[in-house]
């Protein structure tokens, strides 16, 4: 299905700074472990306090994002992002890297990124009619799993030839790739309108989170979104200090665990929109919601050595299946229960959402494996997402409409009811 040139360097503008991300996976971790000799509950801080401030500095960045030329945002948050990691090769070169600026460029990219996000996606909805949106949401999936695919490796092997900060400089490379794609991008531009001098309030700052809640299936899909996705990735810190602390794993090893492993997401995005139409959006993603909350508590079982490394690449690649499957229509959902004008203040607070829950989860479980060890804070995060699809919306708030604003808002995007 050809959804038009504007997307396609939109998505080229994805696909670059995407693959350039997970080129450079595990990089600050693997830079605090092997050059700064930080310990796990430092490596955890770095990622809890990283997404913390950079989503406490982003909430402003919403009306900002509403009321501006969405192109325009995403190549000023690129150039940002670009700036702040190519610091980190030069710091490194100089000798003078220090776990403060590692977590100053994680703040500084973290926000942009945020707004990036933003920008990106109340683009795609003026951009892609609004039946089109799965397509289009299934082909960032992909995309994204497939780069997870080649990055981890890659960036592994790399980090073995060349060192620690070539993946580094790769990623903010792809950063200025991206931003000269979306200038590519021809067309209107979009941008909710405000009257002019107005000053920023707090209701304008509350503006995404008060939609949110006041829409029944959103507010649901929020609150499961953000606690898998936290309890998930406060795993991941804890991942590296077992794999490459504990077990001893080389950085080729421990990028393949967690690249072969995303094709998974790649044959799960190429299905969901078959599925869906095969089966509707609502049991797909609750089948999926499930299959996803179940398959991380395997990773209780991974030990040293090659069978450790096979457990996880197993239960990754299960895990990340059912994530292609259920992310494209999560996101299309999104979209299309959020009016316009509302769009880029809606995913602002629920990126923020996100990233405050997963700092306050990576903070937490630097904590829980400070006391009993690695392994065992990761079997908890397995057994607490057990409970994790209670939180997915239920059939009749699915199908029924709701009230005021939200109501409104289903309307306006043509979201079923």
């Amino acid at each position: 299905m050809r959804l038009g040139s504007g997307f396609g360097w939109l998505w080229t503008a994805y696909a670059v700074s995407t693959y350039g991300t997970w080129l450079a996976f595990g990089a600050f971790p693997l830079l605090a472990v092997q050059v700064l000799h930080s310990s796990a509950f430092a490596v955890s801080l770095l990622e809890a306090a990283g997404l913390a401030v950079a989503a406490v500095v982003a909430v402003p960045l919403g009306p900002w994002v509403a009321h501006r030329p969405k192109r325009q945002v995403m190549v000023a948050t690129d150039l940002a992002r670009f700036l702040a990691m190519v610091s980190v090769p030069v710091a490194y070169l100089l000798g003078v890297l220090s776990y403060g600026q590692l977590l100053v460029v994680a703040v500084v990219c973290g926000a942009a990124g945020i707004a990036f996000g933003a920008a990106s996606g109340a683009y795609l909805k003026h951009l892609v009619p609004g039946e089109r949106l799965l397509v289009a949401n299934a082909r960032f999936e992909g995309t994204s799993w497939v780069s997870t695919a080649v990055g981890p490796p890659l960036g592994g092997a790399l980090v073995g030839l060349l060192g620690p900060v070539v993946t580094v400089t790769a990623d903010a490379s792809s950063y200025l790739l991206s931003a000269l794609a979306v200038r590519r991008i021809r067309g209107d531009d979009v941008a909710a309108a405000r009257c002019p001098g107005a000053r920023l309030t707090g209701a304008d700052l509350a503006r995404g989170w008060r939609f949110i809640g006041q829409e029944r299936v959103l507010r649901r899909l929020f609150l499961n979104s953000v606690v898998v996705g936290g309890l998930i990735m406060a795993t991941a810190p804890l991942l590296a200090v077992l794999l490459l602390g504990d077990y001893h794993l080389p950085p080729w090893q421990y990028g393949l665990a967690f690249g072969v492993p995303a094709l998974g997401g790649l044959v799960g995005a190429r299905l969901s929109a078959r599925l869906v139409r095969r089966h509707g959006r609502y049991r797909v993603m609750i089948v999926s919601g499930w299959l996803r909350a179940v398959f991380p508590l395997g990773l209780a079982f991974v030990g040293p050595g090659v069978p450790g490394l096979l457990t996880v690449i197993v239960v990754e690649a299960l895990l990340i299946t059912c994530m292609g499957v259920f992310n494209p229509i999560h996101a299309t959902e999104r979209l299309r229960r959020t009016p316009p004008d509302h769009a880029a203040q809606v995913l602002t607070a629920w990126s923020v959402g996100s990233r405050l829950t997963q700092a306050a989860l990576t903070l937490l479980w630097g904590v829980l494996a400070t006391v009993v060890g690695p392994l065992a804070a990761i079997t908890a995060s397995g057994v607490l997402l057990l409970a994790t699809p209670l939180l997915l919306p239920r059939p009749e708030t699915w199908r029924r409409p709701g009230s005021g604003v939200a109501s409104e808002g289903r309307r306006a995007v043509g979201a079923p009811r």
